[in-house]
């Protein structure tokens, strides 16, 4: 059979093995922490060479950074929608979720730690994940101001960390999220509107 007519199976393959290696760094780094996280270790689990990892990845890191941006977006994703205050309690209650009961979420709290003593880990994570993200919350903020439904008191990135930071904190801390924790922290930080009479 000439090869035009060959059935196109590589791509195929390579997105296999893509995501086989992003489940078993996932996987790999909740059961053994990230110290232990090794790429000879994500290879044997994932059943790929290592040079193939090496070929996609530079780092650890950059396949955890690709296994959280994917897992965020399909977890938590941030609103695109009409921008209400309960779009963004709903948003922030899947974001708590995610860091305090959801396995994944032990990636961004183990990435949140590396870069604490680690610039290059703390630069592509800013990059890679951080900026882009809070871009769109931004934009969510500033969005549901204009249309009235909240009115911060504090700027849009003055908003966020006070909204996240409590959040982030409990999960660091190994700590529950309290109940009626986002609600409180909606009204207090983002102040909803009241709707005209």
């Amino acid at each position: 059979m000439p090869d035009s007519r060959r059935p196109r199976s590589g791509n195929r393959r390579d997105e296999a093995a893509r995501l086989a290696v992003l489940h078993a760094a996932d996987d790999l780094l909740v059961e053994h922490g990230f110290a232990a996280l090794t790429v000879e270790a994500i290879a044997r689990r994932a059943g790929v060479a290592k040079q193939t990892i090496y070929r996609w990845w530079p780092s650890k890191v950059e396949i955890l950074l690709d296994t959280l941006i994917e897992d965020s977006a399909k977890r938590f994703p941030v609103p695109e929608g009409k921008a209400t205050a309960e779009a963004i309690r709903g948003y922030l209650r899947a974001f708590a979720r995610f860091l305090t009961r959801d396995p994944a979420g032990k990636v961004l709290l183990a990435l949140l730690a590396q870069a604490q003593h680690d610039p290059a880990t703390a630069e592509s994570f800013r990059e890679r994940y951080l900026g882009p993200r809070r871009e769109q919350e931004r934009a969510l903020l500033t969005r549901a101001t204009e249309a009235g439904e909240i009115a911060p008191r504090l700027g849009p990135d003055a908003a966020l960390d006070a909204l996240v930071g409590p959040l982030v904190y409990a999960a660091l801390t190994g700590a529950a999220v309290p109940r009626g924790m986002v609600s409180a922290l909606v009204e207090d930080v983002l102040k909803p509107a009241l709707p005209a009479n």
